[in-house]
């Protein structure tokens, strides 16, 4: 099969490539730049640099493709093109700005999809589509079946999913993989397991949200890929699945774990102080996200091969 990757250099877009091709499939992978490019070619894909904001772009990589795996997002300022990080930077207060990059970044997703999906309509090519498991309704365990939450702190996103599912009726082997917040494998260096060590290592302190309890899912980088293609070749359209390995972790026990490798104080702190000392992260750390995979397991025999979360952290490539 002939499949356009975004967000080809990516954790998730590059493990997914690879992936692909050790299945046999040929891979072409949207890149920003000639090092990007030159890191696919290296491992044995094609590269189209361009942008996920260029309709352009997004319709010449889906020309001679027989699927597409959308994985971009802007989740950096820096991802965005200068001319979009300019307007976001003159658009209004700048104490709003992150508001307005999100807003940008949401509806960018939201056309790519859109794009994409009409590029696609009539012909049975499938879409599959990444998507966070904090859209969905906090407090409980979530399954497929499970709408995702306009209140909840990914909520903004769900234009995407909808957009996505909502192409089922146009021809399009649509499908949503909602991803755990905890990827981890080797190589992981801007992802939020990642952030909660380099906030720790900050701070002088590992911390938690008044008793820590909330939990959030987990999954191996590796898993990952796996499910995306697993659902490249075999979804249903419509399908919406959940990549996740570990359903959900205290998040007091993951602060613990990384206080003790960093030999910095593990500590509570209160609900109002996490803005302050998490940053951006503030809005999530406190969020009880607890997500099933069963369903996902028994319609693709999907499973978690790879190391759990707390033995990746112990295979010490993540406190180098």
């Amino acid at each position: 099969m002939r499949v356009f990757v975004t967000g080809a250099n990516g954790f998730i877009g590059s493990a997914v490539i690879q992936e692909l091709i050790q299945a046999g499939h040929e891979v072409t992978g949207l890149v920003r730049s000639a090092e990007g490019a030159r890191k696919l070619t290296a491992i044995g894909a094609k590269a189209q640099q361009g942008n996920v904001e260029s309709i352009e772009d997004l319709r010449k990589g889906v020309a001679h493709a027989d699927g597409v795996i959308h994985t971009a997002f802007f989740h950096k300022f820096s991802h965005a093109r200068l001319s979009t990080r300019v307007k976001i930077i003159l658009g209004g207060n700048p104490r709003h700005a992150g508001s307005r990059f999100m807003a940008m970044a949401t509806e960018t997703d939201r056309r790519a999809i859109e794009t994409l999906g009409k590029a696609l309509s009539g012909e049975d090519r499938s879409l599959v589509m990444a998507f966070p498991t904090m859209a969905l309704k906090a407090g409980y365990v979530a399954t497929e079946k499970d709408p995702s939450d306009p209140q909840s702190v990914g909520g903004g996103r769900i234009i995407s999913e909808k957009t996505t599912l909502t192409l089922a009726d146009h021809g399009v082997r649509s499908s949503v993989i909602r991803i755990a917040p905890l990827v981890h494998g080797i190589g992981d260096k801007s992802g939020l397991l990642p952030t909660l060590i380099n906030i720790a290592r900050k701070k002088g302190v590992s911390a938690y949200v008044e008793d820590g309890a909330n939990r959030w899912p987990a999954v191996h980088q590796l898993d990952v890929a796996r499910l995306f293609r697993l659902a490249l070749e075999q979804a249903t359209a419509g399908s919406t699945f959940h990549a996740v390995g570990e359903e959900g972790i205290p998040f007091r026990e993951i602060a613990t774990a990384i206080g003790r490798y960093l030999n910095v104080p593990v500590s509570s702190i209160k609900k109002e102080q996490a803005s302050a000392h998490f940053g951006w992260l503030g809005g999530f750390v406190s969020v009880d996200n607890v997500v099933s995979s069963a369903l996902t397991q028994s319609q693709l025999g999907w499973t978690n091969h790879h190391p759990s979360l707390f033995t990746d952290m112990e295979n010490g490539h993540y406190f180098k």
